[in-house]
């Protein structure tokens, strides 16, 4: 049965809405329409009770009951005042109207009615479907007392509360239809931002636009579907970033190793060679291979930890907290010193933290790698951002390899000792750029050097 109702409840919240207003609306038309009837049938009621007392009242006037025996003194409108009245002395009957028999419902009823006393009310079915109402007024003389029953046919009074009652009927099925129109008319007008809104938010995710939607100039709850939205496109339009980052990336880092495979295989075929240049040949395809896999490696991983720390906008970060948890990070050895030199404590940067780290990390870790003794990271404001130096005091960058210093795998010195792929600087650099920033070598520096990195202001 639940399912039966569930498959006919509307699929669609404007559909939902306006039912529940409908049946909201006839509930309450329903008590409201029963309840008035039911004072109406009650007012017509008492109004008739009260036009039979006055009648009784009026009849009274012409029954004597000063002497021994009451008598009906006879009026010039007698016959008025005969139609559907009774007049007892006890328990005798000594008028009754005219039309009506002795042995009849109505008679007998005002029978029981003269016994029961003064003031005394009630409705009887003298047929089908006419309805009486009858009413006792007792007099009490000197000598004698008597009793009237007056009676009042209820048709008029009936056929006037049907007609209201349809009438009732007629004005709510009026108003429910009013209310399911004019309900579903204010909730489709009331959703179609929302739908403008799903619209815009699958156009501009589907194509990772800049546009958002805002708070500004929204009611309270629409606002709040506004913010929901654009953290959700944000965290879109970094997905897609990323994604394309780490294709270009991929097809950048591959190209040169995946050349020199084809230009040693196009050598080693272009005449047949010795056994001695043949394993030479297979030493550099081994090689630029190898190469291939820690580059796939390498940027895989990186990709992976961006996915599991990306935040769906940039933020505000504090900056000499991040640089001071990388320093104690380090692990430095002994006699290399890393100092963080901050002049404004209370600086941010536009970035998130683990982003932040992860553009700082890498010059960290090659100015530790080749200092002599002492490492220095500092911050200062610059107008709309925020720079980051990362001094050592080592050889320096070979003028020769300045050029080569940002393309990925290339390393000024492969026999050096040390394993990484030369992938750190290229991707500081990538990161920062993503976010608006910067990350550049100074080559003015000659004592070691030195790494800038340019951030927006948070």
């Amino acid at each position: 049965m639940k399912g039966f109702l569930r498959h006919l409840a509307p699929r669609t919240l404007r559909g939902r809405l306006s039912l529940v207003a409908l049946t909201t609306a006839a509930l309450l038309m329903t008590v409201l329409t029963v309840a008035f009837n039911t004072v109406l049938d009650r007012h017509l009621q008492q109004e008739a009770d009260a036009e039979l007392r006055s009648r009784a009242d009026a009849v009274a006037t012409t029954v004597d009951t000063s002497g021994p025996r009451v008598r009906v003194l006879e009026t010039v409108n007698d016959r008025l005042l005969d139609a559907n009245v009774w007049i007892y002395t006890g328990t005798r009957l000594l008028e009754k109207p005219p039309s009506t028999a002795a042995d009849s419902t109505l008679t007998e009823a005002a029978a029981r009615l003269a016994v029961r006393g003064d003031g005394v009310c009630t409705t009887v079915a003298a047929g089908n479907p006419r309805s009486v109402r009858l009413c006792a007024r007792s007099m009490a003389g000197s000598r004698s007392t008597a009793t009237v029953v007056t009676a009042l046919d209820l048709a008029p009074y009936r056929n006037s509360a049907a007609a209201v009652l349809l009438g009732s009927l007629v004005l709510d099925s009026v108003m429910l239809a009013c209310t399911y129109a004019l309900t579903r008319l204010a909730v489709g007008r009331a959703l179609r931002p929302v739908r403008t809104m799903t619209d815009q938010a699958t156009e501009w995710s589907a194509v990772g636009s800049d546009q958002r939607f805002g708070a500004a100039h929204h009611p309270a709850e629409l606002a709040r579907l506004g913010t929901s939205l654009d953290s959700l496109l944000d965290r879109i339009r970094t997905v897609l970033r990323h994604e394309r980052q780490l294709t270009g990336e991929l097809s950048h880092e591959l190209r040169t190793p995946l050349t020199r495979i084809i230009i040693e295989l196009d050598w080693w075929r272009a005449r047949p060679r010795s056994g001695a240049e043949t394993r030479a040949t297979h030493e550099v395809i081994a090689e630029a291979a190898q190469a291939m896999r820690t580059i796939c490696d390498t940027l895989l991983d990186d990709a992976r930890k961006e996915a599991h720390t990306a935040a769906t906008a940039p933020g505000a970060t504090a900056v000499v907290p991040v640089l001071c948890r990388l320093v104690d990070r380090l692990g430095t050895p002994e006699r290399v010193k890393a100092v963080v030199d901050a002049t404004v404590p209370e600086l941010a940067a536009g970035v998130r933290p683990a982003l932040l780290e992860r553009i700082v990390s890498p010059l960290l870790t090659n100015a530790v790698r080749y200092a002599r003794s002492t490492v220095t990271v500092s911050a200062r404001p610059v107008p709309g951002g925020v720079r980051i130096s990362v001094t050592d005091d080592g050889p320096g960058v070979p003028e020769a390899f300045v050029g080569d210093l940002f393309q990925p795998g290339r390393r000024a010195d492969p026999e050096d000792g040390h394993d990484g792929a030369g992938l750190g600087l290229p991707l500081a650099r990538r990161l920062a750029r993503a976010v608006g920033g910067e990350v550049s070598h100074d080559p003015a520096y000659t004592s070691g050097a030195r790494f800038l990195t340019d951030l927006p202001a948070g």
